[in-house]
């Protein structure tokens, strides 16, 4: 296989007796909807969507110096992550700039998993593997080909989970990941997502996943639930006012003006950290806002943005109709003096100056959440 070869999931045979519509999606092959992309987005919303993911990037860490290594390495304190728990984190730069975004699972006392994204696997594990030079105590695996993994979200993925298991579902905590038997099969179940609803990401052996994955759509099919593909799987994120790599972080993006502060350690030593305590003391160039568009236009991933007498104001990053309210939505950055809600701005879309209005983050909220 030459580098141009797309690479296939082990689901690939499933998702073409489903009749999805495949295409290229970082160097992979891929469904991107199966019965069209509001249908499965409002069923993910209304009940549950099964997600291939196995696309996404796979790295272990482990040994005596994995924590003081993903400490020097990574963004979140990792000392705050428990054994069975899980965190957002990023790989930054010497700028503060994104390297990648990922999730951090500790899955024993000195093991962690680390999950990236599948356009930045090879630079990710690049980077990494020079970060780890000279370090002892610390053993990385590079872990992209061993196995396969899931996303089953919605309100009904936790009931749907619990007939094909005798583990107590319920009791998963969000964040928390731990060994779970699921329709026959060992794996890793974690209370984590993309969608901006509940439910799980379901780490599982290549050779067993298309059995789970024909177990959890027989079973969630009486309820409603689907496959749902990429194209959902976007919309849903950005409803959800969740950062997509390519569009809200690169490498010139920090997270702070991606307002995901949440995610960065204030204090301590690692990679980047001393451009986040520049940014953190003397602020940010740039935020990202939430915008409803007033006028009907769709701003997509590069329209500028302007203030109301012309000037620039920023550039979109996202855009869509959500699927869900039925409004037409984006995500952009804009100086941050103009990053407050109600904020009126114009989109630049076709030659015209479309209005559009800041609103909270994230856009949807489940409900009760």
């Amino acid at each position: 296989m030459d580098d141009t070869t797309l690479k296939r999931t082990p689901l690939y045979r499933q998702h073409v007796q489903l009749n999805a519509k495949m295409v290229a999606f970082g160097g992979w092959e891929m469904p991107v909807q199966y019965t069209g992309i509001v249908a499965e987005h409002r069923a993910v919303r209304t009940v549950a969507g099964l997600f291939d993911v196995s696309h996404m990037g796979q790295i272990q860490v482990s040994g005596t110096g994995a924590q003081d290594f993903l400490q020097h390495l990574a963004a979140n304190d990792i000392r705050k992550l428990d054994v069975g728990r899980c965190h957002y984190s990023f790989l930054l730069n010497e700028r503060g700039g994104t390297i990648d975004d990922m999730m951090v699972y500790r899955t024993g006392q000195d093991v962690y998993k680390l999950v990236v994204n599948a356009s930045n696997r090879k630079k990710d594990w690049a980077h990494i593997r020079s970060a780890g030079t000279g370090r002892s105590g610390v053993r990385l695996e590079n872990r992209f080909d061993d196995g396969a993994l899931l996303a089953f979200q919605g309100p009904a993925a936790a009931e749907i989970l619990s007939v094909l298991t005798p583990d107590d579902v319920a009791s998963l905590r969000f964040h928390e990941v731990r060994p779970f038997t699921v329709a026959g099969v060992p794996v890793l179940l974690a209370a984590s997502g993309y969608t901006g609803e509940n439910g799980f990401e379901i780490f599982v052996g290549s050779n067993e996943v298309e059995s789970l994955w024909r177990a959890l759509l027989d079973e969630g099919r009486h309820a409603g639930a689907v496959p749902a593909g990429l194209g959902a799987r976007d919309t849903l994120r950005l409803e959800a006012s969740l950062a997509l790599y390519g569009h809200e972080l690169d490498e010139d993006t920090s997270p702070l003006e991606a307002n995901l502060g949440f995610a960065v350690a204030k204090t301590g030593t690692y990679i980047g950290s001393e451009a986040i305590r520049e940014q953190l003391a003397g602020g940010v160039s740039k935020r990202l806002v939430m915008l409803e568009m007033i006028d009907r236009g769709i701003p997509r991933q590069g329209y500028d943005i302007h203030r109301s007498d012309g000037s620039a104001a920023g550039v979109i990053t996202s855009g869509s109709v959500s699927p869900w309210t039925g409004k037409i939505i984006a995500m952009g950055f804009v100086d941050p003096k103009l990053a407050r809600r109600g904020q009126e701005l114009h989109v630049a879309i076709r030659n015209r100056r479309l209005r559009a209005r800041v609103v909270r983050r994230p856009y949807y909220r489940r409900p009760g959440s």
